[in-house]
């Protein structure tokens, strides 16, 4: 049994919008959402800005008592997920919950709670440093966890962990979810909270990180100068649901999710091989029945690191050559970890629905020997039928998502 699996909402926490329209119009002008971190004072770090959420709407879904009982991490996973099912128009008249699942990822979980209760059981010992909620407030799984109860989704439910793949991971896995008719209707995606002084010091220290100071130049993928990501935050789901079901409730269909390829490398704990990445993206087009020249856009993975560039280039001219518009929307909305590929699949989604191929931020120089088309200057109006929305994790882990526009058909 195989089923079609279309995408009908998705709903968004972000530096550069909280909202479908808000996210939309600052990816399409390319305005960054970059800027000096606020979170806490981070000169001691040697790393002055992050991509950080803004104006977060908390009373739009919260009460005070939810911010004691939820990290954030887990705030900005149920706020996107209630966006993204308002929009979808899934309720328990028109779906079986019972048939409504929920995978969410975090690379990290509550790391804000860990460090705090780490700080605390030094000062204060064992019983009056760690708080009673400690474990459930900082286990990664809490995103699902609090998603499934502020949804009543009762369904397949599990949590995918693996680093800035897991995000791009969980769609996927709910992908295979739906199209071999172990769910009706899934949502999906990541979410990520780790702009603190224990995550900014840890990537800091392992020279992951840029040290610019310019939120401007900072995150410039691609581009000869690069020297490091950006820190991001915040949260990206998508509902899915198989064709049959979602046309059966008259759902507004927005894109239909084809294929999906995953792989480890199996080289290296942080720097990728480059095979794993052209062999993910081999599966995502096999599992389309699509061909390299039917790929119009790829939202690369692009860090902003020279070793994720050189490899994923070269697998991106390997697999498909130099035709698809490339772009790394990382430039504008950082690298937001476990969070960063439902991010960046909600702006896939749009560059298909929009017709459009963002803008690669604040590059202006492409490295030697990156022979793909990245999309410079400017975002680019472009006829997008088949795009491609691809992230990599430490542990060698790739995941490639493949997206085709939605005609109708």
């Amino acid at each position: 049994m195989t089923n079609r699996v279309v995408i009908t909402g998705y709903g968004v926490v972000s530096a550069i919008g909280n909202s479908p329209e808000e996210f939309w119009n600052n990816l399409k002008a390319g305005k960054t959402g970059i800027g000096p971190i606020t979170h806490f004072d981070a000169e001691a770090t040697g790393i002055s800005v992050a991509a950080e959420v803004k104006e977060f709407p908390f009373d739009k879904y919260f009460q005070k008592k939810d911010a004691r009982r939820m990290d954030t991490f887990s705030l900005y996973a149920v706020y996107a997920a209630l966006d993204a099912m308002e929009m979808s128009g899934i309720t328990e008249e028109n779906t079986n919950f019972d048939r409504l699942g929920c995978i969410m990822a975090s690379g990290i979980g509550g790391l804000e709670q860990s460090q705090k209760n780490s700080q605390d059981i030094v000062a204060k010992g064992p019983r009056k440093g760690v708080a009673p909620l400690y474990v459930p407030l900082a286990i990664a799984n809490m995103a699902t966890g609090n998603v499934a109860l502020r949804t009543g989704a009762r369904g397949v439910s599990r949590a995918e962990v693996t680093a800035c793949a897991a995000g791009a991971n969980s769609i996927g896995s709910a992908f295979r979810e739906i199209k071999h008719g172990y769910a009706d209707a899934m949502i999906a995606g990541g979410a990520e909270a780790a702009i603190c002084e224990l995550g900014i010091a840890g990537f800091a220290n392992l020279t992951a990180l840029t040290k610019e100071t310019d939120p401007e130049k900072a995150c410039i993928p691609f581009d000869k100068n690069r020297s490091g990501f950006v820190m991001g935050e915040g949260s990206g789901v998508l509902i899915l649901e198989s064709l049959e079901h979602a046309q059966a409730r008259g759902a507004n269909i927005l894109a239909e999710i084809v294929g999906y390829g995953n792989t480890n490398d199996a080289f290296h704990m942080t720097t990728p091989s480059g095979v794993g990445a052209e062999n993910a993206i081999k599966l995502a087009l096999e599992e389309a029945g699509a061909s390299p020249a039917d790929v119009d856009y790829v939202n690369a993975h692009g860090t902003s690191t020279h070793a994720n560039e050189e490899t994923e280039s070269k697998a991106i001219h390997n697999v498909i050559g130099d035709k698809a518009y490339v772009s790394s929307t990382k430039a504008l909305h950082g690298h937001a970890l476990g969070a960063t590929g439902a991010i960046e699949a909600v702006a896939t989604v749009q560059a298909l629905l929009n017709q459009y191929a963002p803008v690669n931020a604040g590059t202006t120089e492409l490295d030697e020997g990156m022979t793909i088309n990245v999309v410079l200057g400017e975002g680019k109006p472009a006829d997008i039928n088949l795009a491609l929305s691809q992230d990599f994790g430490f542990g060698g882990h790739n995941a490639v998502l493949a997206f085709k526009k939605w005609t109708g058909e």
